[in-house]
């Protein structure tokens, strides 16, 4: 283990699973399990205890289920502003709670069934701010929903003074980032490094107070900058 490991938060209420988990993580150099939670309720009290990077959190579980805990842990007041990126593990890859987690604030999901090279990759993404959906899920899910509940919700004074301060390059970034583009994706339309793309993401982030890709496809819906 490294002084930048990334420490994960395991919460599931499967013992085995929760071991088999931390096994998989604990040959890693990069990773370092932070902890195990046995149900929701847990999870936020050792999410606010432990200050984890990121929280592997089971949909379903007794107690609290996985979106509640992720609603909470993202709304939490008490971890000084810091809050993990979640994680969700479901059955099915379509899961009508996976929608459910991603407006509670999760970056992400994986199957319980993803081999563990991908729930390792999956961890270092969301650590770093990506988002652990491809992006053609990102737009069909996203397209799906986006008039419905996600295009409800206005914008709050904050994040509308955030979309009011891109520049016109990065409003049209994240328009494309809206339709669910890869940063390579970007780079060919908009005839631009990659390197470029990336650091104009990090500064649109930044401004629009997103917490990771997903979330910031969720805001240009909301701004109206992409259409369902």
């Amino acid at each position: 283990m490294t002084d930048t490991a990334i420490r994960v938060l395991i919460a599931d209420d499967q013992p085995l699973q929760r071991m088999g988990t931390a096994m998989f993580l604990a040959g890693q150099p990069d990773l370092d399990v932070a902890g195990e939670a046995g149900d929701g309720g847990e999870a936020v009290r050792l999410a606010r205890e432990l200050g984890p990077d990121v929280v592997l959190m089971d949909v379903r579980m007794p107690h609290l289920d996985g979106i509640a805990a992720t609603r909470r842990i993202m709304t939490d007041r008490h971890n000084g502003g810091r809050r993990p990126h979640v994680l969700l593990l479901t059955t099915f890859d379509l899961d009508e709670y996976v929608l459910d987690g991603i407006e509670a604030g999760a970056s992400g999901f994986l199957t319980k069934d993803a081999p563990p090279g991908d729930l390792m990759s999956a961890i270092r993404a969301v650590a770093a701010g990506d988002a652990v959906i491809a992006p053609s899920a990102t737009r069909r899910l996203l397209r799906r929903f986006a008039s419905g509940r996600f295009g409800q919700v206005p914008l709050s004074g904050e994040e509308h003074a955030g979309i009011g301060r891109l520049t016109d390059r990065e409003r049209e970034i994240l328009v494309a980032i809206g339709e669910g583009l890869t940063n390579a994706e970007i780079s060919a339309r908009l005839h631009l490094a990659e390197s470029t793309v990336k650091s104009h993401v990090g500064r649109i982030f930044v401004k629009i107070g997103a917490r990771d890709r997903v979330h910031a496809v969720i805001l240009a819906f909301r701004a109206g900058l992409v259409q369902a």
